[in-house]
């Protein structure tokens, strides 16, 4: 499990989801040619809140677009320049996610969920130097967030540092016992350092936290697969697939840090006959975009 939403750094870290329930609507450039600057900043902040309301409700073109102009009628607000941000990063539009992240953090260079929103987005791209600079930013500032921790470890697990990845892993189980990702991610790792017998013990874990998600459980098909026990294996692995049928595809996989070892063994398993009939039962969509069902 890679990402939640970067919104939910924003208001874990930030508070901006204690922001008061606004009067939507009620904000409007008055009507008259002698605007000063303070009734424009004061406009900018209503609208802002208004943002903040409406995108705790997932009501995002709206608070988009309020936002929007809240940064132009309040620009030194750091909060409306990093909740643009955020939204636009929920948007995929991770370019000016990171413009208005980086506009937020030279106006307040102490927000913590700026920092873990900048994190999640330059690791989206692949820049994973700066996704832990700005990740281990944010922790000095704000320490005890779990999903930001959770965060740093996949960042160093995809750098090769396997050993700063579990340490992350287990300080964010540190704050939240309950955080299977994080349980997951360790059995990942241990995974690939051969140390398949500890990775199925930490998926098993996992399970027992969250029995609805697929990812643990097709974790340890594949290991109880390959470890002999195929039958097993193959009852935990189409579980796994009715779980969730995103996991049947490789892509995905490797999305959510599946690493070499775990994706070869994995193939190994989907191409059984067995896995074959599941995955179009299922209709699973194939990593080459074809559907793997055999119904016309």
């Amino acid at each position: 499990m890679l990402q939640r939403s970067t919104l939910l750094s924003l208001f874990l870290a930030v508070g901006l989801g204690a922001v008061a329930q606004p009067a939507l609507g009620q904000a409007v450039v008055p009507r008259t040619l002698k605007l000063d600057s303070k009734e424009l900043e004061k406009t900018g902040l209503v609208l802002f809140k208004e943002a903040v309301y409406l995108s705790q409700f997932q009501q995002i073109e709206p608070a988009l677009a309020r936002v929007k102009l809240a940064t132009q009628l309040a620009p030194k607000s750091a909060d409306a320049w990093a909740l643009l941000g955020g939204l636009y990063l929920s948007q995929k539009e991770v370019d000016q996610g990171i413009s208005a992240l980086e506009k937020s953090r030279t106006l307040n260079a102490k927000n913590a969920g700026v920092h873990f929103s900048l994190g999640a987005a330059y690791f989206g791209q692949e820049k994973y130097e700066q996704a832990a600079q700005l990740l281990t930013m944010g922790l000095k500032i704000k320490p005890d967030v779990p999903e930001a921790l959770f965060d740093l470890g996949n960042t160093f697990y995809k750098m090769g540092k396997l050993k700063d990845a579990i340490k992350q892993y287990e300080k964010s189980l540190d704050q939240n016992e309950k955080f299977w990702p994080a349980i997951n991610n360790i059995g990942l790792v241990q995974y690939e350092k051969g140390e398949v017998s500890r990775a199925i013990k930490q998926w098993k874990a996992a399970i027992e936290i969250d029995q609805k998600s697929g990812e643990p459980k097709l974790a340890l098909a594949v290991a109880t697969y390959v470890e002999g026990d195929k039958e097993e294996g193959l009852a935990l692995a189409m579980s796994a697939l009715k779980l969730d049928g995103r996991y049947g595809k490789v892509a995905f996989l490797e999305e959510n840090l599946w690493g070499e070892k775990l994706i070869a063994d994995t193939k190994v398993v989907f191409a059984t006959p067995e896995i074959q009939a599941a995955l179009s039962e299922l209709d699973v969509e194939t990593d080459d975009g074809t559907s793997a069902s055999t119904s016309p």
